[in-house]
């Protein structure tokens, strides 16, 4: 019976085109972890090395690269992970070769129903697709093209720290186009700090891959409008992304949309990456794009403000809660405004809440939760579908009910309860 699979991995590796001798060595159906090489730029914020990991099937060149998601740092404690999990890095050790077995946030991000093999935790079409799965080490929501040095909490031991996430996803595109097949189908996702990623690093993928189809799915990290010439009245992440647009190394010639936007100049401007949310759809008028997040997320919006806004930071409970959801439905305006203009190719998906992850997330452990009843929309899964369906324009739901959600009970795995009950502890 193995020999017969591998006979017919062979034929099928054939079919699709593929040379056999480089081949020969792939694995299929396993994880297999791939270190990015250091002359690349490739590193994880320690120094260590920066690490995908690949699962192959023989049976289709689609390919998924999923952008896993985790906390960001702009200060020397934040960097070394001395804190809760939504105010540090993920990863601050690195990330090594058996990081897939661990429990750690890689057991998060393997919940998520994307890149499973099997339909327990719902039913996708990502199951049956090549998976790539980028790991976060960098505490620059991908997109990271720096060195710094911190010291602010002990300067006389300041931590020198490699923003590279950026780096490394350039590292991975060169990686892909020259050890797998070109896809048929290319999607790009991520949740969280990978739902940034994944929209920032769209353009070096794409552009490397040269997919005969592709589409973008970017899950709760969304790049909201902060223009230079507005005020944080206006647009409230402002003062996060002025933070970090230097820190990060976002706008240096070499940053994440200095390069697209030096090749494709209506990418955007570099001054503010919102700007990529429009100008990716000009780069690539035959892809589709898809954005995600729910209205009352409570971790990226507490990222987002909290550091910030010193009367939100006083504040705690319901309290803080709520003067933090009052400038994330602002923010969420402005995208949704800003997205109203693009082509049909553009779609989002908002729904008000669910209990897991303070409402963070919409892939990540199931799909359940996620629909948007008053549109007979069971989950956020019909999303996907209809992603990369040609036949339709991409969808744009925004739920108006903001009181039903919170009232569910049996339409949400029980988990989700259970985690909501303890993680305060940790987030």
């Amino acid at each position: 019976m193995r020999h017969a699979f591998h006979r017919t991995a062979l034929l099928a590796t054939f079919a699709l085109g593929l040379p056999a001798l480089a081949q020969a060595a792939v694995e299929y159906y396993k994880w297999t972890p791939v270190t990015l090489p250091v002359e690349s730029g490739a590193s994880c914020g320690n120094g260590t090395p920066a690490r995908v990991f690949v699962n192959r099937t023989p049976l289709t060149t689609k390919t998924l690269v999923y952008f896993e998601g985790g906390g960001a740092c702009w200060n020397q404690n934040g960097c070394l992970g001395k804190g809760k999990l939504t105010e540090v890095a993920s990863n601050p050790n690195g990330v090594p070769e058996n990081y897939l077995s661990q429990v750690n946030l890689a057991a998060f991000g393997m919940s998520t129903p994307l890149i499973t093999r099997t339909a327990l935790l719902g039913k996708i079409y990502t199951q049956s697709w090549n998976i790539v799965y980028v790991p976060y080490c960098t505490g620059d929501v991908h997109t990271g093209a720096s060195t710094q040095i911190y010291s602010d909490a002990d300067p006389a031991n300041p931590t020198t720290y490699q923003h590279r996430g950026y780096k490394n996803a350039k590292a991975l595109s060169a990686w892909m186009a020259a050890n797998m097949p070109r896809p048929e189908h290319l999607l790009v996702s991520g949740s969280s700090a990978g739902g940034v990623g994944s929209t920032a690093n769209y353009g070096i993928l794409r552009l490397a891959l040269k997919p005969l189809k592709s589409a973008l799915a970017a899950d709760s990290g969304p790049l909201f409008p902060a223009p230079q010439n507005g005020t944080a009245a206006q647009y409230p992440s402002l003062p996060l992304q002025n933070k970090v647009r230097s820190l990060w190394g976002v706008d240096r010639p070499d940053g994440v949309a200095s390069e697209l936007i030096a090749m494709y100049p209506e990418a955007g401007d570099v001054s503010d990456l919102s700007t990529l949310n429009s100008g990716l759809t000009k780069v690539f008028p035959k892809d589709r794009f898809g954005y995600m997040t729910f209205q009352e997320d409570g971790i990226f919006s507490a990222f987002s403000y909290s550091s910030f806004y010193p009367e939100i930071a006083a504040l705690s409970g319901k309290a803080k809660d709520q003067a933090i959801n009052v400038l994330w439905r602002k923010d969420l305006a402005n995208w949704k405004a800003q997205l109203d203009k693009n082509p049909a190719t553009t779609g989002y998906y908002f729904p008000t809440w669910r209990p897991f992850l303070k409402a963070h997330t919409l892939v990540m452990m199931d799909f359940t939760g996620t629909g948007i009843e008053e549109a007979n929309i069971k989950s956020v899964a019909t999303f996907y579908e209809n992603l990369i369906d040609e036949s339709k324009p991409v969808m744009r739901v925004q739920e108006q009910d903001q009181v039903g959600d919170h009232k569910r009970v049996l339409s949400v795995n029980p988990l989700q309860w259970l985690v909501a009950l303890f993680e305060g502890f940790f987030l």
